[in-house]
C-alpha cells in the first residue's frame, strides 16, 4: 500500500520539525515537505500534489485563508487539514467553507492528528474534539448571543489578530494594503457583532475567548 504523502506548512521551526518527526515514525505516512514560507508552500503543493496539507493558519504575510484558496487551485487534489492555535468554531468554519477538510488544534495530541490525517485521506471531515466542545456550549448558549464570532468574515477575523497583536489602524490599513477608513468599517462590525463597546471591551473580550 502506497504512504499519505504529507506537507506541513508552519512558520514556527520546532513545531513544524516536531510534526515532522512524530508523523514520520508511522508506517503508513510521509513527510515529503516542511516549510514556514506559504508562497514556497503552494510552489511546492503544485509541484509535488501531497495528499495532505497540514497548514498552519496564522502565517505572514500570506495567511492561512490566501494559502489554502490557492493550494485548492493549483493542487485540487491535496485535502488540506488546518492546524491552529485558535480553537474558536469561527475559524474552522471559515476553513472549511474555503475547502479545507480537517480541523486540528494545536493542543490535539498526536493520536488525533493521525485521526485526523486517515478520516480526510478516507474521504470525511475532520473537526478535533476541543472544537467539538466549544461548539457544542455555544449552541446551548445561542441565546445569549454566543455565535457572534461566527458571524465574522475571514477579514474580519484579520483585522482582530491584527488589533490582539497592538497594532493601530494605521498600521493595519498598512499590513492589508487597504484604507483606515476600511479598517475603521471593520472594526465598528466586530463590535456591533461581537456587542462590545469600545476597543478595550473588545481586548478583554478576546483574551477571554481565546479567539
Amino acid at each position: 500500500m502506497s504512504k499519505i504523502t504529507i506537507m506541513i506548512v508552519d512558520d514556527h521551526t520546532l513545531i513544524r520539525e516536531t510534526w515532522s518527526y512524530l508523523l514520520g515514525r508511522n508506517e503508513d505516512l510521509e513527510v515529503i515537505a516542511e516549510l514556514g514560507d506559504g508562497q514556497r508552500a503552494i510552489e511546492i503543493a503544485r509541484d509535488k500534489r501531497p495528499n495532505i496539507v497540514l497548514l498552519d493558519i496564522n502565517m505572514s504575510p500570506l495567511n492561512g485563508f490566501d494559502i489554502l484558496k490557492m493550494i485548492r487551485k493549483l493542487s485540487p487534489g491535496s485535502k488540506v487539514i488546518a492546524v491552529s492555535m485558535h480553537s474558536q468554531p469561527a475559524y474552522a468554519k471559515k476553513m472549511l467553507r474555503l475547502g479545507a477538510r480537517g480541523y486540528v488544534t494545536k493542543n490535539s495530541p498526536r493520536k488525533e492528528m493521525l485521526d485526523a490525517i486517515h478520516q480526510v485521506t478516507a474521504g470525511n471531515v475532520y473537526i478535533c474534539q476541543e472544537v467539538k466542545n466549544i461548539l457544542s456550549e455555544q449552541m446551548m448558549n445561542e441565546d445569549e448571543g454566543g455565535d457572534g464570532l461566527n458571524q465574522l468574515s475571514e477579514r474580519e477575523i484579520e483585522v482582530i489578530n491584527l488589533i490582539r497583536n497592538g497594532l493601530s489602524s494605521k498600521e493595519i490599513a498598512d499590513k492589508l494594503a487597504i484604507s483606515i477608513k476600511t479598517v475603521e468599517v471593520h472594526r465598528h462590525n466586530i463590535l456591533k457583532k461581537l456587542k462590545v463597546k469600545n476597543t478595550a471591551s473588545l481586548i478583554n473580550y478576546i483574551n477571554s475567548s481565546g479567539l
